[in-house]
């Protein structure tokens, strides 16, 4: 099963890494004509390589019985029975990236299908495949392709039930671009003469890697191998088990891992759903780490003048002597703390003044003087002075 992808590069970049794996180019669309998006759904334009085959159709008269329904077009005759086209066949194929819409749409279809028809032809099975017969059969012969994407989604079911339903993304381990074994077709509605092209994509059994979160895969080629040009080779016009025995599990290496479920709802696009969540959780803590030590040293507190500094001693400074810096306390500080914790009746009393009286010395000889003997020194005179006159 694979019911969406992520496709978040341009068309450029694409034909940049198709060619360096030995994949020829001859021709691509627009990058306007693809849709860029990091959660592409079936009904988009995604970006299709194939071989540039001619596409005229030549239809038994009795293929229109089962048009409608998907039946069986065994009668198709395949487009190499003209001979024009198998003198084509001898020339060297060409190759194209081609705009096509994702959901298979067969060339005999008259009026356009509504989204539930479109969305049963978004995949087609492997095993659909094995019998040459039914409403793939010209598509499997001439009309093969590649499907271009980064990865694709699967949704893992937990719970109940499988209520809970958790998104993981898969992409080749060595971050490059993933093919997908396709099939195309182009069809006309009945009268209208604009063409659309459209696109299926194969599945085939999970391989052990993915067993745990789907029963089915997409059929994945490695570019450069002989199962790709086998797959891509316009001149295979006859279905063979050599063409069925590239359908399998994809052997190489693919990594796994949950992403943000908000890459469930199709309108959703963001280069985040490609990064598993655990490493998006810390790249959002790192940096809101960094943000905040910012923050803080934008409110940095201010540095002391030089001058209060103490002097270093064996690269530490010493505790300055000057004004804000704490000190330990000292005796007398440490006694009165003691006196304020007792009860108080038990404190000692204290004089309100903040000078203590200045106390006679016992081994002092020298004689005090009478009061009266004390003269003011301010002019004024004593008043016992006064009345003797």
């Amino acid at each position: 099963m694979c019911g969406r992808y992520a496709l978040g590069v341009r068309l450029a970049y694409i034909q940049q890494r198709l060619q360096e794996r030995g994949m020829q180019v001859d021709e691509a669309p627009d990058d306007d004509e693809v849709r860029e998006t990091y959660n592409f759904a079936p009904g988009s334009f995604g970006a299709v390589y194939r071989a540039d085959v001619p596409e005229k159709h030549h239809s038994s008269p009795g293929a229109a019985a089962g048009e409608e329904q998907g039946s069986e077009h065994n009668e198709t005759h395949d487009m190499s029975d003209n001979p024009v086209d198998k003198a084509v066949d001898k020339t060297k194929p060409k190759f194209k990236i081609q705009s096509m819409k994702w959901g298979l749409i067969p060339f005999w279809t008259k009026r356009q299908p509504d989204y539930s028809s479109m969305m049963r032809t978004i995949n087609c099975r492997d095993d659909s495949l094995i019998e040459d017969r039914g409403m793939w059969t010209t598509m499997k012969r001439r009309k093969r392709c590649i499907v271009i994407c980064q990865g694709f989604y699967e949704w893992l079911k937990k719970g109940p039930g499988g209520k809970q339903r958790i998104p993981h993304f898969v992409r080749r381990k060595d971050g490059d671009l993933m093919c997908f074994a396709g099939l195309w077709d182009c069809v006309s509605y009945e009268g209208s003469e604009d063409k659309l092209y459209t696109y299926t994509i194969i599945t085939t059994s999970s391989n052990f890697y993915l067993n745990f979160l789907h029963d089915r895969m997409p059929v994945i080629l490695d570019p450069g191998t002989e199962a790709m040009s086998k797959w891509l080779d316009p001149n295979r016009t006859t279905w063979s088990e050599d063409l069925q025995s590239t359908l399998k599990p994809y052997d190489g290496e693919l990594e796994c891992y949950p992403v943000s479920k908000e890459v469930g709802k199709v309108g959703n696009n963001s280069p985040d759903f490609i990064v598993p969540v655990n490493s998006k959780e810390n790249k959002n803590n790192i940096a809101n780490f960094f943000a905040n030590a910012k923050k803080k040293e934008g409110v940095s507190p201010k540095k002391e003048p030089a001058s209060q500094k103490g002097p270093k001693v064996n690269g530490e400074e010493k505790e300055s002597t000057t004004q804000g810096i704490k000190r330990e306390h000292s005796p007398d500080s440490a006694s009165h703390i003691e006196e304020s914790k007792r009860p108080k009746s038990q404190q000692l009393s204290k004089s309100p003044s903040p000078q203590k009286a200045k106390m006679r010395s016992a081994t002092q000889n020298t004689p005090r003087k009478k009061t009266s003997e004390i003269k003011p020194t301010d002019g004024s005179q004593r008043i016992t002075n006064f009345f003797k006159k």
